[in-house]
């Protein structure tokens, strides 16, 4: 008996137009291409204005300049300033390095087109001098802004250390606790000693006519000095107990030396042992 094949027939290929996955990749692509375009180009969401706020000693117009330099880019070689598109941590980090004044930034988008920005600028706490220089410090150390010398603020402290280098705006010249701790001391000789900054109001103390603190000098990571404006010196310990070091040092001001004695002595050393330690000059 004979097999017989049935006869072998070509399926016909179906049109790719007929085919409902193609059509809904195009329908993707055309959503896709038109979101793209409306998100990166449509003129509705560019950024039309800039609103700036918090800025008191950093310019409004330099600020502005440096937004719409970042702001602007530009995708398959054509121009956009989309809303969405805008680099808010680039945009911040640069602000930070051109604007030392500036400690924080916020950006936010208002749609549709405006961008809205908050400075926080920098609180001067203390001065730092070094040679023929003096800047601005903030509460975390960061020098910020020079000042000319003959019309420095004389109300703030003055500090120095030994920096070889040139400082620049923006520099951390202290530790934030190390600033901390020495603002303390200086608040606590004021109003316990009342032994006043150098343009301080007078007061009828014996210790407030006659002594003044100067400067103070950052020497290490553990010791700052004091310099009065006696000519002597108080030395501190960082890591100590600053209660401990300034009850002594008082006690050794107000009982032991009188203000006469004062002009002899070449330092006192509070930083160690259970009494302040006076050296006098030879």
């Amino acid at each position: 008996m004979r097999n017989y094949r049935k006869p072998y027939k070509a399926r016909r290929k179906r049109s790719i137009f007929k085919n409902r996955f193609f059509w809904l990749a195009i329908l993707i692509l055309i959503v896709f291409s038109g979101g793209f375009y409306l998100i990166c180009f449509h003129s509705f969401f560019q950024i039309k204005n800039i609103e700036i706020s918090g800025n008191e000693k950093v310019s409004s117009e330099n600020l502005e300049n440096l937004l719409n330099e970042k702001i602007s880019q530009k995708f398959f070689f054509l121009p956009s300033q989309s809303i969405f598109l805008v680099n808010f941590a680039g945009i911040k980090k640069e602000i930070l390095k051109s604007f030392p004044q500036v400690s924080e930034t916020g950006l936010k988008r208002k749609l549709p087109h405006t961008l809205l920005l908050q400075i926080r600028e920098r609180k001067a706490i203390a001065v730092f001098c070094q040679a023929d220089k003096m800047f601005f410090i903030d509460e975390n150390g960061i020098i910020f802004e020079s000042l000319d010398l003959n019309t420095a603020n004389q109300h703030f402290i003055r500090l120095k250390r030994d920096v070889k280098e040139e400082v620049d705006l923006g520099k951390k010249i202290v530790e934030k606790e190390q600033l901390t701790k020495i603002l303390e001391v200086e608040s606590r000789l004021r109003n316990q000693l009342k032994i006043l900054t150098e343009e301080g109001e007078s007061s009828s103390s014996s210790l407030a006519d006659t002594l003044a603190i100067e400067e103070i000098l950052v020497v290490s990571d553990v010791r700052f000095d004091i310099k009065t404006s006696e000519g002597f010196k108080i030395y501190f310990n960082f890591n100590e107990d600053l209660d401990w070091q300034l009850t002594k040092l008082i006690a050794l001001l107000e009982k032991e030396i009188p203000p006469e004695r004062r002009k002899d002595l070449e330092y006192i050393d509070v930083r160690f042992g259970k009494f302040a330690l006076p050296v006098y000059r030879n």
